[in-house]
């Protein structure tokens, strides 16, 4: 099985690295598509560096390589999780703007149906925000607000990446029992 993972430029950059982190210790080939603008959002918000993060991913690819694989609905995957979305990549998606392979990588998915799962991160949301996860809905979309429960009783940011992973993974198909589940001991 291999998916792609792609982080945009939105805030929440530790939701798309705890999904590398998950994914790292399963037997699933990982793709990242990580943008220049989420570059610069993993040096502001987290303790990481955006090489570090590559090495979680087997395959990483340019966000200006068109020539990669993941271009081509013709090289098969499970699908791709965008975690976080920003609005500019929703708009992009939703509008069929493929203008980077971020963006491209997701219009394949949608065009061949497989899985597409956009982690949206704005607040609040603007009638242009709303219309637009409507239209990548529409289009096969899956629409996950980085919104995590709080059922679970979380002490830490991370059990709050992980619930969000770990309900994106699921979303994807993949096992996991990352975080806790409703009414599970």
């Amino acid at each position: 099985m291999e998916l792609i993972i792609g982080i945009s430029g939105a805030s929440g950059a530790g939701y798309g690295i705890r999904l590398l982190e998950i994914l790292k210790e399963t037997e699933i080939k990982i793709h990242l598509i990580m943008t220049k603008a989420a570059e610069e959002i993993i040096q502001t918000e987290t303790d990481h560096d955006p090489e570090e993060i590559r090495k979680l991913a087997d395959f990483v690819w340019d966000e200006n390589d068109f020539s990669a694989p993941i271009a081509s609905g013709s090289y098969k995957t499970a699908g791709m999780i965008i975690a976080p979305c920003s609005m500019k990549t929703l708009g992009q998606v939703a509008g069929g703007i493929s203008d980077n392979l971020l963006v491209r990588a997701a219009d394949v998915c949608l065009k061949e149906e497989r899985k597409l799962i956009l982690m949206v991160r704005e607040t609040p949301l603007s009638l242009v925000h709303l219309e637009n996860m409507v239209a990548a809905k529409k289009a096969g979309a899956t629409i996950m607000p980085a919104c995590p429960g709080f059922y679970s009783r979380p002490e830490s940011i991370d059990d709050l990446f992980n619930i969000m992973a770990g309900r994106a993974l699921d979303l994807a198909g993949v096992e996991n029992h990352i975080y806790k589940r409703w009414k599970e001991e």
